[in-house]
């Protein structure tokens, strides 16, 4: 009887060495509607079970000249191009052992000869049915992986635009920024790689977090978005009372991105190394920063290293009131700060790293119509080193 030709009829791959056995199994399929492929050894087996269209279900013999049904079934199963087509022994040998050794080998099921054709299609349908849902679930799966990935990967967009979007709002206001978020973003994550592995840093410096405090640190000026004009925009020195109100840009930082948290209902977000950053980045290890004089490891590290990579580039940008310090002379005072203004071992990775510090500043230079600034520039420095 000829074979069926319509290619959605499923596929079976009879696998026999002796033709008297597979002319009676190939006419019992073909009856039934399956199409066939035949093989009469173990080698020509394994060559066509990798064939376009790959069979749905193999029909598989023990006793084989080359290689037994066994070492043919292993190598299928071996193979992740076949290790999910049913396979199916047909055998003389009935011994309770040879049926163990065969679904050893991988096999779904293992039918005796003589066949009887009824009990041979049955269970060709019921494995073909499971092969049918294993497949829909591995392919739901896939697709359900597949969908995870693109989700965290629009998430990861919608969390870059936020901090770049609340980012701007601080750029606007304040025109000595230029391309000083970005180069602080740089610095931050070349120290934070830098001490991933010290044994101070390493519980906290994991590949997320320093992922975290990178796209986080943009944000470590938002508050200065609260800070009236008459004070943020004021050519001249700022008085005491007008530094006061100045130094809240950091509660009022903080302050914005955990009312961003609240709206949104999501506590202990992404959001947790900006607000720590905003927040601190103005505190000094010797504790006489702001805004509550933390000293030492009580000030989070997000913030630790933002005020080396915040100071640093202070110093070596432009403003109206001075030229910009050359890169040796805004290391040396951010040496004289070790212990003082900053963590000794996060200073020391910047002094290990400095060639890379001035890469960057380089890379991410201030264009002419940047270099804008005020006197109140001149006082933060002249706090921030005692002179």
């Amino acid at each position: 009887m000829p074979p069926p030709s319509d290619p959605h009829h499923p596929l079976i791959l009879v696998v026999d060495d002796a033709p008297d056995s597979i002319e009676p199994i190939v006419n019992c399929l073909h009856r039934a509607g399956f199409r066939t492929r035949i093989a009469t050894n173990g080698e020509r087996a394994l060559a066509l079970a990798v064939s376009k269209p790959l069979p749905d279900l193999i029909l598989l013999d023990i006793s084989m000249p080359d290689r037994d049904g066994y070492e043919v079934c292993r190598q299928l199963m071996d193979d992740p191009l076949t290790a999910n087509i049913p396979v199916i022994f047909l055998s003389i040998r009935n011994e309770e052992v040879d049926e163990q050794l065969g679904f050893d080998a991988g096999a779904v099921d293992y039918i005796t000869k003589p066949i009887s054709p009824p009990l041979v299609l049955t269970r060709i349908r019921n494995h073909l049915t499971l092969k049918a849902a294993s497949d829909f679930l591995r392919d739901r799966n896939h697709y359900l992986e597949n969908e995870v990935i693109r989700r965290t990967r629009e998430l990861g967009l919608i969390q870059d635009a936020t901090i770049v979007a609340m980012a701007s709002l601080a750029e606007t206001r304040d025109n000595e920024t230029g391309n000083h978020i970005r180069r602080t973003q740089m610095y931050l994550r070349a120290l934070a790689r830098h001490l991933q592995h010290h044994p101070r840093f390493s519980a906290e410096l994991s590949d997320g977090n320093i992922e975290l405090m990178y796209k986080s640190a943009p944000l470590h000026d938002i508050g200065k978005v609260g800070i009236p004009d008459r004070i943020l925009l004021k050519p001249g020195k700022l008085t005491a009372a007008e530094f006061e109100i100045m130094k809240t840009h950091t509660t009022l930082g903080r302050d914005a991105i955990a009312k961003a948290e609240a709206l949104f209902g999501i506590s202990a977000s992404f959001l947790r190394f900006a607000k720590e950053i905003a927040y601190s980045h103005q505190e000094k290890w010797d504790g006489s920063g702001y805004p509550l004089g933390l000293a030492g490891d009580r000030i989070p590290l997000s913030a630790r290293l933002m005020a080396v990579a915040d100071v640093y580039d202070a110093l070596i940008s432009q403003r109206v009131y001075k030229p910009a310090l050359s890169h040796d002379e805004a290391v040396a005072l951010l040496q004289d700060g070790r212990g003082k203004h900053f963590d000794p071992d996060i200073l020391d990775a910047f002094l290990s790293l400095q060639g890379e510090f001035q890469q960057i500043a380089q890379r991410f230079a201030d264009s002419a119509d940047q270099n804008g600034g005020t006197e109140r520039t001149a006082e933060r420095l002249r706090i921030i080193f005692g002179n």
